[in-house]
């Protein structure tokens, strides 16, 4: 039995100690970047997505605005990969012990190599669903990068 990681806690404690702001926004349990976006109050663009996929046998983080779709052709080329698909349930639940839609965009608390696309850099706020269907936080965009440092790059569509 796979013991769960309380993920929300590791996000939270991650701010704390970077002594970065945020707020956190509980909700009824959500399943699609529009019913996040719908429930938080807020624009979809500044949805930070993130997607588990696996590249020539190896994952990644890839974060991009929920307003957008993944470029697969774009992203494979950044990861110069020939293999390239997105992470199962169960890879997914490994890897992060988040559900299909609660991932954060914090690919460095699950050893994941994390690429943001440009489609979120006209944002000062982003906000995300943190490790539930039932909890988002919401932040400035410049910390993210800061404690996060992605590569940036461009593979939405």
């Amino acid at each position: 039995m796979i013991r769960m990681r309380d993920v929300l806690s590791e996000i939270q404690k991650l701010l704390k100690e970077s002594g970065i702001s945020y707020k956190k926004i509980e909700h009824k349990p959500v399943y699609t970047s529009e019913q996040a976006a719908t429930v938080r109050g807020s624009k979809l663009e500044r949805g930070a997505k993130a997607l588990v996929v696996k590249a020539d046998g190896k994952f990644y983080m890839l974060v991009l605005s929920s307003a957008k779709k993944l470029d697969s052709k774009k992203a494979k080329a950044i990861l110069k990969a020939k293999g390239f698909r997105f992470a199962n349930k169960e890879e997914l639940m490994k890897l992060t012990s988040c559900k299909p839609g609660a991932v954060p965009p914090f690919g460095n608390l699950f050893n994941l190599e994390v690429y943001l696309d440009k489609s979120l850099l006209n944002q000062e706020i982003i906000d995300f669903n943190a490790g539930r269907n039932d909890v988002s936080v919401e932040m400035r965009l410049k910390d993210y990068i800061k404690i996060v440092k992605p590569t940036i790059d461009e593979f939405s569509a």
